[in-house]
């Protein structure tokens, strides 16, 4: 177990410091993880509460599911609940669209963001509600420009991205889309279960939301808020994880006091 173990903790280490650089988690760690974690369930049944190999399989392959499904729930109902953030300047707001290879940067004021950040689905749409815009050459007034990835619709004209070089102007109103988390952390919470079960699967959720939740509250306290700012979730479901390998069964008996003492 103490092998499966290591394994199992590389993932997290991995997974933890990519996700806080780069705010992804990649394929290798989270599906790689997950058939790791089947794997070593096979292998180790122990890690199963089982001395099956067959069922110490059915079982990780279940609980990699149950991962998948209760994070893909919340993904999907944080979207219809709070996918687009409207944003509301008290004076217009200098924007600059500029293309930079596949991608774009986008500056609205002082905060700076890549454009491939805010479009997680094909059907994503961001508003900019401007007193005046150029589009290369070309100025605009009083116009809403509604684009999505790759295309922005003027004034009922469609221009494709790639044709265009440069958008700049001032903006009284930002409509973007955002999602409540990203599809990584579905992944890893699936590896999470894989290697460890469907009870670590639900404590790990639970005390990464506890802890994200009080991180961000204290960065918000703390720091200035704006309105482009992420957290990684995928370092607090690590936390999680690490907390039921090592304390799991202490905190369920005391959690348990608090239910009947």
């Amino acid at each position: 177990m103490a092998i499966a173990y290591w394994i199992f903790v590389s993932f997290l280490i991995i997974g933890t410091f990519i996700d806080f650089e780069h705010f992804i988690i990649p394929d290798r760690v989270t599906i790689g993880g997950t058939v790791a974690g089947v794997a070593c369930s096979v292998l180790v049944p122990a890690l199963m509460q089982t001395d099956s190999r067959v069922a110490a399989g059915v079982r990780a392959a279940l609980a990699a599911a149950l991962g998948y499904v209760i994070l893909w729930i919340v993904l999907e109902a944080g979207k219809i609940a709070f996918g687009r953030k409207r944003i509301h300047f008290d004076a217009p707001m200098p924007f600059m669209w500029t293309k930079r290879g596949d991608d774009a940067d986008f500056v609205v004021g002082t905060e700076e963001s890549l454009w491939s950040e805010y479009f997680a689905r094909e059907k994503d749409r961001l508003l900019l509600h401007c007193d005046e815009v150029r589009i290369d050459n070309y100025d605009h007034a009083s116009v809403t420009l509604s684009f999505r990835y790759d295309r922005v619709n003027v004034d009922g004209r469609v221009l494709m991205l790639d044709d265009i070089t440069h958008i700049s102007g001032l903006t009284r109103e930002l409509v973007i889309p955002r999602e409540a988390m990203g599809r990584g952390d579905l992944k890893f919470l699936a590896a999470i279960g894989a290697f460890l079960g469907w009870r670590a699967v639900l404590f790990s959720l639970f005390a990464g939301s506890l802890l994200g939740s009080v991180i961000g509250l204290v960065t918000l306290a703390v720091g200035k808020p704006v309105w482009s700012a992420k957290l990684p979730f995928g370092p607090y479901l690590a936390f999680g994880a690490l907390t039921w390998m090592f304390f799991g069964q202490v905190v369920l008996r005391w959690y348990g006091t608090l239910l009947s003492p």
